[in-house]
């Protein structure tokens, strides 16, 4: 049976080079908490939920193998469940997949997530394309020389602000 650990990928990717995990969960070292928190599967999704939902940084989801673990692995009793925790650093060879996790915690491949923010992207610049076209119609209704420049200019930054509002905003679980 595999266990599993939310990660941030920034954080993945420094341990892959040191070839050890130290991270127990969000914002806080293993130094700190004293082992690493995993999860089983079934455990994954009310975990993200709870604790990595409002993370704006990409997050992986690490597949362990507890056989291959160097450092000891415990079933702890938190509120009324057991988790699985590794006490000791997490050996990178003990992972054996690494999957991306959407805004809703589920895994997707890295090319279905790829394809979603291109056509995201794609579907902003022709908005962003039709509203300057829209802004530069509007503007010829003007007698001024300069405005369907400037309505153009107006249309694409109006929908550059939508597009940074829309991407700061928070996870939604």
């Amino acid at each position: 049976m595999h266990i599993f650990h939310i990660a941030k990928q920034s954080d993945w990717q420094q341990a892959r080079a040191s070839k050890s995990y130290e991270i127990s969960t969000l914002g806080r070292t293993l130094a700190e908490e004293g082992f690493i928190h995993a999860s089983r599967r079934e455990q994954v999704e009310p975990t993200f939920k709870r604790f990595y939902r409002t993370v704006h940084e990409p997050l992986v989801l690490l597949t362990i193998d507890p056989a291959r673990l160097k450092s000891e692995l415990r079933e702890d009793q938190v509120d009324d469940d057991t988790y699985p925790h590794i006490y000791g650093p997490l050996n990178t060879d003990a992972v054996i997949r690494v999957s991306p996790l959407n805004r809703k915690g589920g895994t997707e491949s890295f090319t279905s997530l790829f394809v979603k923010e291109m056509f995201v992207r794609v579907a902003v610049a022709m908005v962003a394309m039709l509203a300057g076209f829209a802004g530069g119609a509007l503007g010829r209704r003007t007698d001024w020389e300069w405005g369907p420049f400037v309505g153009a200019v107006l249309g694409v930054l109006l929908v550059a602000l939508v597009t940074y509002a829309w991407t700061k905003r928070p996870r939604s679980a």
